[in-house]
């Protein structure tokens, strides 16, 4: 039976940071990868981000860093557990409400957008954790406890960082909390690469080209991999699948909790009215205006139902062929007169496909029309069901004030059962969208889980070089709208690193205890 997943995302203000410092630092340090999600004020010009010119693009994101900001950091430590049968993780999501104390430009159509998802700007200014962009500028990056101290934290942790169409998120975090972005491509993959040693993963490369599944947007990459990670359990657990577990918070911590709920999919009968755009991108310019459905869940389903139908044409045609024996065999001939051999081609461009069953590129024009998706603004913002409910029965840990909930695990795998004395909680008023950065996060690292449990080791080594490898064709290849191939995050021997980042690295390593 396919179940509910609920997920607590710890909601950290700047009253509570130097708080959960602690426990923040322990679950990036004690994690096997690092997800993260960003929500930002704005990204510029929309067509310069696509442009052509790969370099040119980075010029266009690298203004939008310069001049925007960051208003919400999403991060989810996974941790693999060696004492389990299956592969399971322990996982702890964190949603930082953070808050530029530069002078920044915000864009009215991603306010819009964020208000409408229950973004909280009153919030953000009256209790946002502030930080200053580019270079250092006065509190060193590598003591005290603020944001950019974490993420100098992130780099010594030296873990595989994982982000969905994630280039983006990666100039806005070098930016805000790192060093001012080089002017060069290559200089500043260069510096990613020695950065995060232990890889960059972008789990739209991996469901585009590894797991090719009918779409890649974040919601939807998301519940397919959930769904088939259920069904594999439900099924007694003979195909590859993995568990989460999470903590459990209780005290005054439960205050900083809220629990999302992402229901199991489920079928909609006799709903057939998708949006064909929402279906593809993720993304419709109609919004809500739009008379045609946005479930994801329906539209994982149809997308199912289309695949099994393919696979119906094929057998026909194959039993077709077999009962017409040597004659018809001879001919090579089909009915309509198409060679034998191009059948199954023709089906799947019918259908939608590439002809040589790799994953449909979004064209250079939907992708301008799909910036929700593939610019990070208006992206995946419909669907996901979501419930706050209070904890105060639960246990936490920050200080010894967190503990590990065994119990956590539902029988299919696919989450975890209801927060304690769920049923006698009282609900916490509807707060959204405060935490949505940090459940991306959370959805982003599930995907990544997910596809590592798909793909076969060739030879089977230490758990540690299995660990270091994950997916190792996706290894350090970010996405690309519109481009068959993606962006390779690694220092070329025409490239050098950049002068800031040299520094910082010193300061970062030199520190290390």
């Amino acid at each position: 039976m396919l179940s509910s997943l609920v997920v607590p995302v710890i909601d950290v203000q700047n009253d509570n940071f130097k708080e959960l410092w602690p426990a923040m630092v322990l679950a990036i340090k004690t994690s096997s990868f690092v997800a993260l999600d960003t929500e930002l004020s704005g990204l510029g010009n929309r067509k310069s981000l696509l442009a052509e010119s790969i370099e040119d693009r980075y010029k266009a994101i690298c203004h939008a860093a310069r001049s925007r900001s960051i208003i919400s950091l999403g991060f989810a430590c996974y941790k693999k557990l060696d004492d389990k049968a299956a592969d399971t993780y322990l996982v702890q999501v964190y949603n930082l409400t953070l808050l530029c104390s530069e002078e920044y430009i915000i864009e009215p159509q991603s306010v819009q957008f964020l208000v409408q998802h229950g973004f909280d700007f009153n919030k953000q200014y009256a209790h946002g954790i502030p930080y200053c962009k580019g270079n250092n500028k006065g509190a060193s990056d590598d003591r005290g406890v603020h944001i950019r101290a974490l993420f100098t934290e992130l780099l010594r942790a030296r873990k595989p960082l994982v982000l969905h169409n994630g280039l983006i998120d990666m100039a806005f975090l070098y930016q805000s909390f790192y060093a001012h972005l080089p002017e060069r491509l290559a200089t500043f993959t260069a510096d990613l690469s020695e950065m995060f040693p232990a890889g960059i993963y972008d789990t739209k490369y991996v469901t585009e080209f590894e797991l090719r599944l009918t779409a890649s947007y974040l919601e939807y990459a998301y519940k397919k991999c959930k769904l088939d990670n259920s069904r594999s359990v439900s099924s007694g657990g003979t195909g590859p699948h993995f568990h989460v577990e999470f903590c459990q918070y209780a005290g005054h911590m439960s205050s900083y909790v809220d629990y999302r709920v992402c229901p199991a999919v489920a079928s909609a009968e006799g709903q057939t009215d998708v949006c064909q755009r929402f279906s593809a991108f993720g993304w419709c310019p109609n919004g809500t205006q739009c008379p045609l459905s946005h479930d994801t869940d329906l539209i994982i389903l149809q997308d199912e139902k289309g695949t099994g139908e393919k696979r119906k044409k094929r057998k026909r045609q194959r039993d077709k062929k077999k009962n017409r024996g040597e004659a018809a065999e001879s001919s090579n001939v089909c009915d309509d007169g198409a060679p034998e051999h191009k059948i199954p081609h023709m089906e799947e461009v019918e259908l939608g496909e590439k002809p040589d069953g790799g994953p449909l590129m979004e064209s250079e024009g939907n992708n301008q029309d799909s910036k929700a998706e593939d610019m990070k603004t208006d992206r995946e913002g419909n669907g996901v069901s979501v419930e706050n409910i209070s904890d105060p029965a639960a246990t936490v840990t920050a200080d010894n004030d967190t503990k590990t909930n065994t119990e956590s695990r539902t029988d299919d795998g696919g989450g975890t059962r209801d927060p304690p004395n769920s049923d006698n909680q009282k609900k916490k008023p509807a707060d959204t969208g405060t935490h949505r950065a940090g459940f991306d996060a959370f959805m982003t690292g599930y995907i990544f889980a997910h596809s590592c449990t798909l793909v076969k080791k060739e030879a089977a080594g230490a758990e540690e070089e299995e660990e270091r490898s994950w997916i190792p064709t996706c290894l350090n290849k970010v996405y690309l709208s519109g481009k068959a191939a993606p962006l390779n995050v690694v220092k070329s021997t025409f490239s050098k690193s950049s002068k800031a980042h040299l520094q910082k690295m010193e300061l970062v390593w030199g520190a290390r205890v």
